[in-house]
């Protein structure tokens, strides 16, 4: 009786393993289900049964069947060799029931089921845990990083082109688009499937590598909606939309993250998948994407109404592929050559048949700065010839006028070239900030603009080729605004072409380019109009309040100055011109003639839109399924006749 009294308690052999195989089995379920939604969350919330998701479970299975397999062994083998004593306990136990005493190679014996049993559901559990964390990962990139670029072309013109390095962490890209502002971003990788944080840098068009940023910020992605929070002129603006779906952050025209959609799609094994990108630069507007897998090789990505065909690399990233409603292609870069690829500088040259030459000019500012750009000069002319100058719409742009949205659209290209063939000279320069022009931007406004081309004129009047008194502005859009602000304080002017000029105030044009972008987007759905305006508005009024010239363009009124101006005015509008209403020509017209002047004339093109392109709609977001740039002669026409009338050129026959 003293040695039972001093003999360790346990439980009976059998009972351990069958606890234990409980505890396993229950392990292996949570484990099964776990891999299940964790795969579920990866692919943003779609339930797919995907190859990786099935071999998960059935491993997981495996493995818990196994730990109980081998605990139910080692129960049969304790019940065995176990004594069958009303109490369940051997001598063995007795012995091992004084302290300090050695256990004997029988207690052993007894023992060694029990620890196989043990040490086999731990080794059950250590292969679930590794099926959970591996097999629920998205499948890792092939290399720790890649260097692409993707070239975007409309015929031989090279529009865009983003350099990126990807690897598992990050994808770091940088964005440049003709006659558009560099966007240098970082997106921050969960995993390859998801981007919590995109951080962004804008620079200004044409502005130097070393350049600041004129604009910097940040997109995070949180459950239910996005935060895009970004600083310009030393204010801050914050802007929450409620955008569900674990989107994908996007910059205007970037293949890159195009390709993390693309892996989305894999990711979910199915031939077809929709997804949600949130678009960086448009204060976090929604935009769906729906991506079909065809064959094994490649895809087509429809974002909205802009369908790419794209083919896929043996790894299954984007290699390159069409717009076909753009007439665009894009090709890929790998390796180090991708770090050379850049834009280039455009051929600002006359063509080789061209009546005219073509000369690079720098026209020096009061203000200090120069301007570059392009003068070309009839061959035939005879003694001094006449001349017009071009001046750029909103946003700063190139001498030609480029737009990359819409293929050859060179409009001020088109201008010197028609007009050079009928004996006339055209000076167009590039905006502040472009290729070699300088001046301060950040601070400038439309009147500092209207310095700039009066600088211009001088510079033609001081040449000995060109005729002081038959000179005449050719403004678009913004220009529109600008040409009748130097007319009315110098009236030695031949005349001025208003080529969507406006007439009402910008504050007014503001808000409805603003609302007429939401309401017009049918990537937007309709329930989210509403907050998609507000949201644009709220993005509009925090920037508008640190840029001077929106503040300048916001209050301006053109009708003061349209009362003013006293040279011949022709007035040209497209019909369907979404930008600059049609309803303003008219009222610049009846401006014009009420204040005294007669020589005007005003042209409507029913079907022009505000880029004077052939478009039924006109509406802007719609300008990238333009094909062809180029403006119609029933336009460039009628605008160089009136040109000619004006100022009489001499040419030899």
């Amino acid at each position: 009786m003293l040695m039972l009294h001093h003999m360790k308690s346990r439980p009976g052999p059998g009972r351990a393993p069958a606890e234990l195989g409980t505890r396993v089995a229950g392990a292996a379920i949570v484990a099964a289900v776990a891999v299940v939604f964790v795969r579920v969350a990866r692919n943003g919330g779609a339930w797919t049964w995907g190859a990786e998701m099935l071999i998960a479970i059935a491993l997981g299975l495996i493995a818990a069947g196994f730990a109980l397999v081998r605990i139910a062994r080692g129960s049969g083998e304790s019940r065995d060799n176990t004594d069958s004593g009303p109490a369940g306990a051997t001598m063995a136990d007795a012995r091992e029931g004084f302290e300090g005493d050695p256990i004997s190679e029988s207690d052993a014996e007894d023992l060694a089921p029990g620890i196989k049993a043990r040490a086999a559901a731990v080794l059950a559990l250590v292969v679930i845990g590794f099926l959970v964390f591996f097999l629920t990962r998205p499948a890792r990139a092939q290399g720790a990083s890649q260097q692409v670029a993707y070239v975007l072309q409309r015929g031989t013109d090279t529009a865009f082109v983003e350099r990126a390095m990807i690897s598992d962490a990050t994808v770091s890209g940088d964005i440049a688009m003709r006659g558009g502002p560099r966007i240098a971003y970082v997106a921050e990788r969960r995993d390859l499937l998801n981007v919590p944080r995109i951080t962004f840098r804008v620079y200004a068009p044409g502005a130097p590598v070393e350049s600041m940023p004129v604009q910097h910020g940040s997109l995070d992605i949180i459950p239910d909606s996005v935060i895009i929070q970004v600083e310009a002129g030393g204010a801050n603006q914050r802007v929450a939309s409620p955008i569900g779906g674990n989107p994908v952050p996007l910059f205007n025209g970037s293949i890159a993250l195009l390709d993390l959609m693309v892996a989305r799609a894999r990711a979910a094994a199915g031939s077809a998948y929709t997804g949600t990108f949130v678009l960086v630069q448009g204060a976090g507007i929604r935009i769906e994407a729906r991506v079909q897998f065809v064959g094994r090789d490649s895809v087509m990505i429809a974002l909205g109404p802009v369908v790419h065909r794209m083919s896929l690399d043996q790894s299954g990233r984007l290699s390159g592929g069409t717009i076909p409603t753009q007439d665009a292609t894009i090709s890929r870069v790998t390796g180090a050559a991708a770090a050379r690829i850049s834009l280039g500088r455009p051929d600002y040259g006359a063509p080789a048949d061209a009546p005219y030459t073509a000369e690079e000019v720098n026209v020096r500012s009061p203000e200090g700065h120069t301007l570059s750009g392009t003068f070309t000069y009839p061959r035939n002319v005879v003694g001094r010839a006449p001349a017009a100058i071009t001046i750029t719409g909103s946003g700063q742009q190139d001498r030609d006028s480029y737009i990359s949205l819409v293929p050859g659209y060179r409009p001020f290209r088109q201008v010197a070239d028609t007009l050079g063939r009928r004996g006339i000279a055209v000076l167009r320069l590039d905006d502040r900030g472009i290729n070699g022009s300088g001046g301060d931007v950040a601070k400038a406004t439309s009147a500092d603009f209207a310095n700039d081309v009066r600088a211009a004129v001088r510079f033609l009047r001081a040449r000995a080729d060109v005729d002081p008194d038959r000179i005449v502005l050719i403004g678009h859009s913004e220009g529109g605004m600008i040409a009748p602000m130097i007319a009315a304080t110098d009236s030695k002017l031949a005349g001025i072409v208003l080529m969507a000029g406006p007439a009402s105030s910008g504050r007014t044009i503001i808000d409805f380019q603003l609302r007429n972008l939401v309401m017009g987007d049918s990537a937007i759905p309709a329930t989210r109009k509403d907050s998609a305006v507000k949201a644009q508005f709220a993005a509009w009024d925090s920037t508008a309040a640190r840029s001077p010239w929106m503040q300048y363009f916001l209050d301006y009124d053109p009708i003061a100055t349209l009362k003013r101006v006293k040279v011949p005015v022709l007035i040209v509008q497209g019909g369907t011109d979404q930008q600059v209403t049609p309803d303003q020509a008219p009222i610049i017209e009846k401006t014009l003639r009420e204040s005294g002047n007669r020589n005007v004339t005003l042209h409507l093109f029913p079907n022009k839109n505000h880029l004077f392109i052939a478009d039924s709609v006109g509406f802007p977001g719609n300008y990238r399924l333009l094909r062809d740039g180029r403006i119609d002669a029933d336009v460039m026409g009628p605008l160089a006749e009136w040109v000619v009338l004006r100022t009489k050129p001499r040419v030899t026959p």
